[in-house]
């Protein structure tokens, strides 16, 4: 029988306040995980643990800034202490720029590849060794299309999405002799409130530019839901996916597959 039960793992998922990670942290409640996230700030962290008891879920909220080693090691330290050694980690915390190349910063760039990058790095290293001991874990990087694609004003997301596709494919290569697995999920266009401005009728009562646009390259004719992605994240923290390693699951409607539809 395929196992999808989480009961008994502690799972860790970055920057989980809301949205995305929210959704995943919840589908892995469901499951049976204990759920363990972090954010930037207090304000954050305590709205995020008051949309998790309004869901009826008992969550454990930390403030961490994830690209900081220094801290990311006394989190998992603190984690372990007070809820128990991390069976499964998504590295879900990222940020975006939409600048032009030309017109972006050093420090813009920098700053992009650090959450989006460096930070999955710190805090994957900090949750193998005692998922070594334990006998093995799961790693869910948060990947993007731009794992894949290019597209204007996104350089330094799309190059720092891109090495966390190669970064989940390493971790796979050098730890799963540990009965470790790391693998990625790439959202497509997700309906959330950050995207909310983009799908706003225009006030002739047509849609907007970007969301037509995005409508019509995605075969499945409509935006993603954050619900959309519970079911790929539950499967890669379970056993049921005990030999899948090193994998980029894009839940993307069909965009990567679909060339477009002839003008």
């Amino acid at each position: 029988m395929v196992n999808f039960d989480l009961s008994g793992k502690v799972a860790l998922v970055t920057g989980a306040s809301y949205g995305i990670g929210f959704a995943i942290a919840a589908a892995m409640a469901g499951a049976g995980a204990a759920i363990v996230f972090n954010d930037i700030r207090q304000e954050l962290v305590d709205k995020g643990l008051a949309a998790y008891r309004e869901a009826g879920i008992e969550a454990h909220g930390y403030v961490c800034n994830v690209t900081s080693e220094d801290a990311v090691n006394k989190l998992v330290s603190k984690v372990e202490a007070e809820v128990g050694v991390i069976d499964i980690l998504v590295n879900n915390a990222g940020i975006i720029k939409r600048i032009p190349m030309c017109e972006m910063t050093a420090d813009q760039f920098r700053q992009v590849v650090d959450v989006d990058l460096n930070a999955p790095f710190i805090v994957s290293k900090a949750v193998i060794p005692s998922m070594i001991r334990k006998g093995g874990g799961k790693i869910i990087n948060i990947c993007s299309m731009m794992s894949e694609l290019g597209r204007e004003t996104v350089s330094a997301y799309a190059a720092a999405k891109g090495g966390l596709k190669m970064l989940t494919k390493n971790i796979a290569s050098e730890y799963g002799q540990y009965n470790i697995q790391c693998n990625g999920i790439g959202p497509g266009y997700i309906a959330t409130p950050q995207t909310a401005p983009l799908r706003e009728p225009q006030p002739d009562g047509s849609r907007h530019p970007f969301d037509q646009f995005i409508l019509s390259k995605t075969p499945a004719n409509r935006w993603g839901a954050p619900e959309d992605l519970a079911g790929p994240a539950v499967f890669l923290a379970s056993e049921a996916s005990d030999f899948v390693n090193g994998h980029i699951l894009y839940v993307d409607g069909g965009i990567l597959a679909y060339i477009g539809r002839q003008p």
